[in-house]
Parts: C-alpha cells; sequence; structure tokens
C-alpha cells in the first residue's frame, strides 16, 4: 500500500505519519521524487481501511494498494527512474554507462594496463574481480585482499571507480574504498548479504541469478531497499535454458519488462551470457536496442593468457572498436570522472 503526498508537505508531519504507522506494526518506505513523496507501507496491509486513512490526514492526495510483493522497487511507489552517481558517472534513464576489466584481476601490470585502455576507449568504470565464485574448488578463485589493493591503485592511476564482487557479507570491512559492490548471480537469494550490504550505504550492482524469474530478481532488490539502500543497479547476464550453444541463454526481453515494473537502472553482461567472445559485440548492441542503462564487459589484456573466463573476454583492440561502434549508435558526451552515452540520439 502506498500514500502519495499533496506537494509541499512539512517533514515533521511526514514522520509523525510515519511512526503512526509503524506503532501498527509495519514498515514504512518514503519515496521522494521531483513532482510527489510517497509513504509505503510494507507489510500485511489488508486490515488497514486505506480510505478512512486519507480522509483522516488532509495532506494526503490519495492512497493505492500494491498488489506485487515488491514494493521499494515498485515503478508505482517511485514513478521517476533512479539515478545513481558513481564517481561522476551517472548510471540511469538517459545516461548509458560502459563497466569494463577483467573477469579477475591477477597483476599490478595487468590491471593497470587494462583501466588505461578503457579509459581511453570511453569506459566510465572499470571490473575486475578479486574473490571469484568457481565451481571447482581447484580453479584460481582470485587474489582476494591484494586484487582490491591492486584495484585500488588502478583506480588512482586513471580516476575510474571500481566495480567488483563481494563473496559474504564478514568481507564487508574490505570494500570501504570499492564504488560498487557486486552481487553475483550465486549469491542473488544470499539474503543475509542482501541485507548487509543493504545497510552499507554504497551502490550494488545485483546480477540476476543463473535459474531465477524477475520477479525473485526484483525481491532480491527489495532486500537491499527495504535495508536502507536505494542505490542498486540491476543486470540482466542470461540465464540457464536447454541451449548449449552459448554459456547461458540472454534474456533481451527482461531490459523492458524490469524498466516497466522497477525504476532502478537496467545493465546487461553480454560476456557471460554468451561465454564466446564472438558474440559479446552483437548482444551489446542488441542490449542498447532494448533500451539497456548500460553494459559490463570482460575485457583483458591478453584473453589467451587469462586465468579466468578468457573465451569470453574481448581483448583491449576488439574492446575499443566496439566503444566506437556504440559511440556511432548513441550521441556521445563526456561526464566528469568518466565517459558517459547519452540515449537521445540513438541511430540503431
Amino acid at each position: 500500500m502506498i500514500f502519495v503526498l499533496k506537494p509541499e508537505v512539512p517533514q515533521e508531519i511526514i514522520e509523525r505519519f510515519q511512526r503512526h504507522i509503524e506503532s501498527g506494526g509495519f514498515q514504512t518506505f518514503l519515496s521522494t521524487g521531483t513532482e510527489h513523496t510517497v509513504v509505503c507501507l510494507i507489510g500485511n496491509t489488508a486490515a488497514i481501511d486505506m480510505d478512512a486513512v486519507v480522509q483522516n490526514h488532509d495532506f494526503i492526495d490519495y492512497g493505492k494498494r500494491v498488489t506485487e510483493p515488491y514494493k521499494a522497487v515498485n515503478r508505482s511507489v517511485h514513478p521517476e527512474d533512479t539515478m545513481i552517481n558513481i564517481g561522476g558517472a551517472i548510471i540511469g534513464e538517459g545516461m548509458f554507462q560502459i563497466i569494463a576489466g577483467p573477469c579477475s584481476v591477477e597483476s599490478e601490470a595487468q590491471i593497470i594496463e587494462v583501466a588505461r585502455s578503457v579509459k581511453a576507449s570511453g569506459a566510465a568504470m572499470l571490473r575486475g574481480g578479486a574473490f571469484k565464485p568457481r565451481t571447482s574448488p581447484y580453479s584460481f578463485t582470485g587474489l582476494h585482499e591484494e586484487g582490491l589493493r591492486l584495484l585500488l591503485k588502478a583506480k588512482k592511476e586513471t580516476g575510474l571507480p571500481v566495480v567488483t564482487e563481494i563473496m559474504n557479507q564478514t568481507q564487508l570491512p574490505l570494500f570501504e574504498e570499492i564504488d560498487v559492490i557486486q552481487v553475483g548471480a550465486r549469491n542473488m537469494q544470499n539474503f543475509d548479504l542482501l541485507r548487509a550490504v543493504g545497510r552499507f550505504n554504497k551502490p550494488v550492482l545485483l546480477k540476476r541469478g543463473l535459474a531465477n524469474t524477475l520477479e525473485e530478481l526484483l525481491m532480491s532488490a527489495e532486500y537491499i531497499l527495504s535495508a536502507g539502500n536505494s542505490q542498486v543497479i540491476l543486470c540482466e547476464r542470461g540465464i540457464r535454458t536447454f541451449e548449449t550453444a552459448t554459456r547461458n541463454t540472454l534474456d533481451l526481453s527482461a531490459i523492458p519488462l524490469l524498466k516497466k515494473k522497477s525504476h532502478l537502472p537496467v545493465i546487461v553482461d553480454p560476456s557471460h551470457a554468451a561465454g564466446i567472445r564472438g558474440l559479446v559485440a552483437p548482444l551489446a548492441r542488441a542490449a542498447v536496442a532494448a533500451g539497456a542503462d548500460g553494459l559490463m564487459i570482460e575485457t583483458h589484456n591478453d584473453p589467451a593468457r587469462a586465468l579466468c573466463d578468457g573465451a569470453q573476454s574481448l581483448d583491449l583492440l576488439q574492446f575499443g572498436e566496439l566503444m566506437k561502434d556504440l559511440k556511432r549508435r548513441i550521441a556521445f558526451e563526456g561526464k566528469t570522472g568518466g565517459a558517459s552515452l547519452m540515449k537521445t540520439g540513438r541511430t540503431i
């Protein structure tokens, strides 16, 4: 249930109304947009007489029941698109950002070379795995704390904000200087971790699970927002189907559906979706055409010798060529802290 307030309601009245609602055993979530302020009630609201609440509080414009199980991420609660500022790179409707870098941080020379190159090509953020969830316990699982240190050194060298994956909530103290915390596909329903990053108040990139529905993805985002963190980016990275020609199947329909259901930005990871280097560029173009707010692309200075996911990584030249192609399709405008591709003026 939501209550849309009339314009210019004093903050003390809003807070008093929230306390009144919460005294009945409900949790409230305040959404402040450019045109409306909305108080969202979280809990079993079946017993609440919505009309009576509206009539008894003259500062309420109207009430509405939200039937979907996700409330805080729901577009009906927050009609305006959420815009997230990450070190000067803004992601959300109207702004298109590229996140690029290797699957794993392998050495100082590697990550700094990649960071300098992807920035020169126009990427706005640097990705790189320090902690790697791997199917086999014998595979390379990252450099851990040393990997984080090298990512931050690459950030200092280039100015690029850093995106990297967390494995569990005990690692949060290590992520104080990281710009965006990635919750990977295997952790999408790690609810303790979701609550923890929700309390951490740092942008979160939430990947869709390998076999999860869109509603389950939105419910996972709800965990983060309900804990107090509204800076969530949803990532479609392909789902597991019966098809074996590709690593996963990229669900392009997820992009417009998520943007219809939620106010959160939606990006696409074509690298993990395909698992094949030659498919990354066409899937990236398709994601742009479907309305994505950004892309996350695995890029390596020597994919043939990569310790993780080399087969799906673009080399630096290939990434540069893809960026040139994307810039031809989207009007380009430079922004502080990274490049920003404007959606307006697409020629796809």
